[in-house]
């Protein structure tokens, strides 16, 4: 019998963590109010971003799956999240045709890279190595 507290119900998109090697359930997180498209660890795993049709990325911490912060500012549902190398960026994406950048620590939106490079949904996004360049692909082929 689970000693956790079930969510509000499936109407707010759960995210599931599972084990990888067993596939074990580890957690539900509740939040969303919509379908979740996208999850990300940090570099370090110690937080765990989710993004979805609701608008938001969501931070949660890993460990035990406590809500951070979330995000808000795209105009449609997010698609991608990345974090950057060193963890202190998450890049998100999606069908508003923005690529934002955002300070993890804080959640401060840092930059939109807007339409002048894609002119259809976000899909995806990643960071260089080094953290210097980050690459997005989207669905207009670009």
């Amino acid at each position: 019998m689970s000693t956790e507290t079930p969510g509000p119900g499936p109407e707010e998109g759960p995210t599931v963590r599972r084990q990888p090697t067993t596939g074990a359930l580890l957690r539900t997180l509740y939040g969303h109010r919509d379908a979740v498209n996208t999850v990300a660890f940090s570099p370090d795993g110690s937080i765990f971003a989710s993004g979805s049709v609701d608008r938001q990325v969501r931070l949660w911490q890993a460990s035990d799956g406590a809500h951070l912060r979330t995000l808000t500012g795209h105009e449609n549902g997010v698609q991608v999240v990345a974090f950057s190398p060193d963890g202190s960026t998450i890049a998100s994406g999606g069908v508003d045709f923005t690529l934002r950048l955002w300070r993890v620590s804080d959640g401060t939106h840092l930059q939109t890279l807007a339409a002048a490079s894609h002119n259809d949904t976000v899909r995806a996004a990643a960071f260089s190595p080094n953290g210097s360049t980050i690459a997005s692909g989207a669905t207009d082929w670009t």
